[in-house]
């Protein structure tokens, strides 16, 4: 029991924390969270209004930038780490408020699962008018809420350019995410041998063919047997040479901008397409040996498809055979873990991939938590939602572009047809519907300027916190009890 808990103050339990013989903790007051510091002196890093309570000072802290620094500070199981080769999950969060659900989820599932709590794309960023501090920030007070002191992971997600890893790096980011699809050549998949042969000898000099040393080479790994003749290898290497290299040298500029700072790497080529195929996969990970990248996981495209929120689309048992394929290939070059993104909802391969890896993977969600948001609002307010449908079923020909999605407008509810909210996400179209209109729903604004629907979304959930907290728990315990190897 602490001096805080006798305070008056609404706190939330498992936030209540003593370090260095100061008390911290989370309250819930008129204005907004805040957070409670009792000292016998005030430390001097924390901004609030002091009181005098007679067995110290109390400062009443608005949940500010400096005041989150000031915490991590005092707190260091507030600061992210690397994860290792532990079965993790990244539990992307688009809005900021997701964070003290996932760790209940955790919780309830056993909390076998390394968690990754800070995770959003560039692309994310920029849709929801966010910074990599803002993401960091969110999560800490998530984390503090709910006490977690198990450890986790923040990835800088899908990273394309030097600065976006300084913009990650700067805030703390333990866990780098570099997404070179913009420079894998998908004509590879149709060309002709004489254009392969053509567009061989412009790849980069890092990674000509006759470098690579692969032309003849064999590969025995496990069930696989894998020969680089000159075709394959000079697919592979047309397909994927500009983004070996690119990755290179991103990889290259973090090891040089983090200095001493301990750090993962993720290399993601899921957003290509036409899939990775196992000697594609084997160039990779021979290539970024060559060029001196360590990497603690990697995302191949597979097979089938991976949509948004919802679940795998394709032949299981096609998928199994192509992902042991990828798995025996990470234990030869590796170990790394193979990572899943835009893996939320896909509840049917997620034994697959445990077994197979031995739990060598990582998942990553995002936008699944954002529709669980949509869900809390559809059973309390479904006019609310009604509102954002209709504005979704509006922008989706237009935000779909950048996204690998099928849901067709004809398929879904018109919206003056539905009667049944809730019921609205079990229904494939209108997920990915509102699945990919995230960012437009949260920065649209009115004529006068206005936000549409941001402030309105926001301030629901911050009035129905423990609906949502729920909802993203019963959610999330699915995932996590079939991601957990047994």
């Amino acid at each position: 029991m602490t001096n805080l808990t006798s305070s008056n103050l609404n706190l939330f339990p498992h936030s209540l924390t003593i370090q260095d013989g100061i008390e911290f903790g989370l309250a819930k007051t008129e204005h907004g969270n805040r957070l409670a510091v009792l000292a016998d002196l005030p430390p001097v890093d924390f901004e609030g209004e002091r009181s005098e309570l007679g067995v110290g000072t109390l400062s009443l802290c608005a949940l500010t930038p400096k005041n989150t620094a000031a915490l991590r500070s005092h707190l260091a199981w507030l600061l992210p780490r690397p994860l290792g080769l532990q079965t993790s999950a990244g539990l992307g969060d688009r809005i900021g408020l997701a964070t003290p659900g996932h760790i209940r989820a955790l919780r309830a599932a056993g909390g076998r699962i390394a968690p990754i709590f800070a995770q959003q794309s560039i692309r994310e960023m920029n849709r929801t008018g966010r910074t990599p501090q803002q993401v960091m920030d969110d999560a800490t007070w998530g984390i503090f809420q709910e006490g977690w002191q198990e450890g986790f992971g923040a990835d800088a997600d899908h990273l394309k350019t030097p600065a976006d890893i300084d913009a990650c790096l700067a805030t703390g980011y333990t866990f780098f995410t570099v997404d070179p699809g913009d420079h894998v050549n998908n004509h590879a998949e149709s060309a002709s041998m004489g254009e392969l042969r053509e567009l061989s000898t412009v790849l980069p000099g890092a990674v000509n063919v006759k470098s690579s040393g692969l032309l003849g080479k064999t590969f025995i790994i496990e069930d696989l047997s894998i020969t680089f003749d000159e075709p394959t290898l000079i697919k592979a290497a047309v397909k994927y040479g500009n983004a070996v290299a690119h990755v290179a040298d991103m990889y290259q500029h973090l090891v040089l901008a983090a200095g001493n700072r301990p750090f993962e790497f993720e290399v993601s080529v899921d957003e290509t397409e036409q899939p990775t195929s196992h000697a594609e996969h084997i160039y990779i990970a021979s290539e970024l040996h060559r060029l001196g990248v360590k990497w603690i996981s990697l995302a191949p495209r597979y097979v089938g498809r991976f949509e948004k929120g919802v679940d795998y689309i394709g032949d299981l048992a096609a998928f199994e055979t192509d992902f042991a394929g990828h798995a025996a290939i990470a234990r030869h070059f590796g170990p790394y873990k193979l990572s899943l993104h835009s893996g939320s909802d896909k509840f049917s391969i997620y034994p697959i991939a445990t077994r197979h890896t031995g739990g060598l993977v990582h998942l990553k969600t995002a936008g699944t938590s954002y529709l669980e948001a949509l869900r809390t609002i559809a059973a309390d307010d479904p006019s609310f939602l009604r509102e954002i449908y209709e504005f979704a079923y509006e922008r989706y020909n237009t935000d779909r572009v950048s996204y690998h999605v099928s849901a067709e407008l004809k398929r879904a509810p018109l919206p003056n047809s539905v009667s049944n909210w809730p019921a609205l996400f079990d229904q494939f179209d209108a997920r990915e519907i509102l699945h990919v209109t995230f960012g437009s729903v949260l920065t649209d604004k009115t004529a006068l300027g206005d936000w549409r629907f941001r402030t309105r979304f926001m301030d629901f959930l911050c009035a129905n916190p423990e609906a949502y907290a729920a909802n993203l728990e019963k959610h999330f315990v699915r995932h996590l009890t079939l991601f957990a190897l047994e």
